[in-house]
């Protein structure tokens, strides 16, 4: 990794700037850790001590070190300290007749035998609304269903069932006895039993659970291009190809593509001359520590000649301003716009948690891929501050996002990332509207000093309206919490139904 650092060169301070990567053993290290044909005598003569594994999804091995392997292969983890902390487990396929037996596989793709996530209807963490999205466009039948994490119930479970044109939300409770139930007079061991009985009986008039909704298709992410790419991020650039031109700015250009014709990536292109590499480095060190399901991931780097790739994820519906802008999104209500509101409260209060501030939140800066998964990006500005305050003397401030502690003094903390977010959430329910229409920079700056804040917009729901005021405290310390923003707006998708 320290290798790869000092090779590092000056890059862009854009949305496509997401510069994360896990911190990892190094390449010696991993291959010591491979299992020696002695340890794999020794697994094989201990197979009854081994956990059992089953894939969930398709997996395509991508170098000679991985697995490939089909939904229903049965697996061991080979080795114990990557189930602990890994996200590559080195596994043996126990159906050994199906290709080869012993390689690397994604812990994501993968659960323990029998055990809840395994169920063809479990779906794990998804929104109310992306399960509405999901059985509306995967769907036909009325009762097909599914069960998710619940939003706003810790270790709670919700049942989202399709009645027709529209997506029903049961919360599935628990009495003190662990019991689960939707009302107060059936109640079932597990939720296999309660999934099992509603096919049998009705939900509702004329309506009983069916076909279990077709999960398996939409795979989670993986966070490396592959399993020899968690250190050595540093990629030759022949190994990247273009399909598509996605976009271009001040400092590069922004493109489709993929690494050795396997995984689609989008590839920023990057001049030399473009940003201090001392900042750079600084940044990158921070920021490959952080790993959550609503914040983008650097999957590499190439800087061995000019200009330089900077390669992530590929979010296919581009920034969250130029989606809510589209006609693709003129159909989204309330409820889908909230949801996107929520992946970025619960992005930037996993940011909060890590004492990280991004100094430049804003829908620009928010990519949107598959479903309206929204992944906040555009880290050129942040830092990692351990005082809680980080005072800048840069010039570069989006003066209509940005706190006035922030532009009349540099104090940035996650209590002004907090006003950036309640302009945020004027974006998003004004489908991309400009903050403050009408009003240049100094008259925005000039106005908010003296304590002016945008009014309700329309359509927008006053408990909403209030959310952002509390944004909008002209004292930092009385704005709310990332966190008990999350708290706060998924009561927003509460639940239509009772069984």
């Amino acid at each position: 990794m320290a290798k790869a650092l000092r090779s590092v060169c000056p890059c862009l301070n854009s949305v496509w700037d997401v510069i994360f990567a896990s911190e990892r053993n190094s390449e010696g290290q991993r291959e010591k850790d491979l299992p020696s044909p002695r340890n794999s005598l020794l697994a094989d003569s201990q197979e009854t001590r081994h956990i059992v594994y089953m894939a969930l999804y398709d997996f395509r091995a991508r170098t000679s070190d991985e697995l490939s392997f089909r939904a229903g292969d049965e697996f061991e983890i080979l080795n114990d300290d990557d189930r602990s902390s890994g996200t590559w487990w080195f596994a043996r396929k126990r159906n050994r007749s199906n290709g080869e037996c012993t390689g690397y596989i994604p812990y994501n793709y993968v659960a323990k035998k029998e055990s809840l996530a395994t169920e063809s209807w479990y779906a794990g963490k998804l929104s109310r609304s992306e399960a509405k999205v999901i059985l509306l466009s995967t769907q036909t039948t009325t009762g097909s269903f599914l069960i998710r994490e619940s939003e706003n119930q810790e270790n709670g479970h919700a049942l989202s069932v399709r009645d027709g044109t529209i997506v029903r939300h049961y919360r599935v409770m628990q009495d003190k006895t662990e019991q689960f139930c939707l009302n107060t007079i059936n109640r079932f061991s597990s939720l296999k039993e309660l999934v099992e009985y509603y096919k049998l009986n009705s939900l509702r008039s004329d309506l009983r659970l069916t076909t279990p909704c077709q999960l398996k298709q939409h795979r989670p992410s993986i966070r490396d291009l592959s399993y020899l790419t968690v250190d050595e991020w540093e990629r030759p650039r022949k190994e990247f190809t273009f399909t598509k031109k996605l976009g271009s700015g001040h400092f590069g250009e922004v493109y489709a593509g993929y690494w050795n014709k396997t995984v689609q990536v989008a590839i920023k292109t990057v001049h030399a001359g473009a940003m201090n590499r001392k900042d750079f480095q600084i940044e990158t060190q921070v920021m490959k520590n952080l790993h959550h399901p609503y914040v983008m991931s650097l999957y590499a780097i190439c800087t061995t000649a000019d200009p330089f790739y900077i390669v992530t994820e590929l979010m296919k519906n581009g920034s969250l301003l130029n989606y809510l802008r589209s006609k693709e999104a003129l159909h989204l209500g309330l409820e889908q716009l909230l949801d996107m509101a929520v992946q970025v409260a619960e992005g930037m209060s996993y940011l909060e948690s890590q004492n990280y501030v991004h100094r430049d939140l804003a829908a620009r800066n928010v990519l949107v891929g598959d479903n309206c998964i929204c992944k906040i990006a555009d880290f050129g500005l942040a830092r990692a501050v351990k005082e809680g305050v980080y005072v800048s003397q840069s010039t570069a401030i989006p003066y209509k996002w940005t706190a006035p502690e922030a532009i009349e003094f540099g104090r940035f903390s996650v209590k002004s990332d907090v006003w950036s977010f309640g302009v945020l959430l004027y974006e998003i329910v004004t489908h991309g509207r400009t903050p403050y229409p009408g009003l240049d920079n100094q008259e925005v700056v000039s106005m908010v000093s003296k304590g002016y804040r945008m009014p309700c917009p329309d359509g927008c729901p006053g408990k909403l309206n209030e959310i952002m005021l509390q944004c909008w405290n002209s004292t930092a310390q009385n704005r709310p919490s990332f966190k008990a923003l999350v708290q706060i707006l998924v009561p927003f998708n509460s639940y239509e139904d009772t069984a």
